[in-house]
């Protein structure tokens, strides 16, 4: 299944993601991407587990997802947006962020939590768009961020 459509909008799964945006382990950030409405806003999961690597060092007592990561997390589930909005043209360019806004990161995030990344587009111009994003876990804030990115080829 690559994507369906439901009444909240499009489901995009990991094998689409991959074929929509150049990211790959380790770094790929998102496993699916729901409730996509073009040009508007789309919700990308992460589903965290104890085998990432950056667990090993990033605390072996306590593992923490790095806050960083949920920013990648928050820029890759966008570009999906943005491959959606544009279509199969925008499909493996690149998205290189310009700015980071306002990034806020309220609780720690795990292994075993699902992250729940809610982006909004705010506006685009150009190749140049603006988005906020809200990443929860359990329906609990853990982070927020608006940000700008840049669409180019490769």
């Amino acid at each position: 299944m690559d994507t369906t459509v439901t009444d909240r909008g499009k489901v995009i799964d990991i094998n689409r993601i991959i074929q929509m945006i150049p990211h790959r382990y380790p770094f790929l950030m998102v496993d699916r991407v729901i409730d996509v409405v073009a040009n508007e806003s789309a919700v990308g999961i992460k589903n965290v587990t104890i085998n990432e690597p950056f667990f090993q060092g990033h605390f072996p007592s306590r593992p923490v997802f790095p806050g960083v990561l949920i920013v990648e997390a928050m820029a890759q589930t966008a570009a999906v947006l943005v491959v959606e909005t544009l279509g199969p043209s925008a499909e493996g360019k690149l998205v290189y962020f310009m700015s980071v806004d306002t990034c806020r990161f309220r609780k720690p995030v795990g292994p075993g939590d699902q992250l729940m990344i809610h982006v909004f587009k705010e506006r685009s111009r150009a190749n140049v768009w603006k988005f906020r994003a809200e990443a929860k876990v359990a329906g609990t804030l853990v982070a927020e961020a608006t940000y700008a990115a840049m669409i180019l080829d490769e």
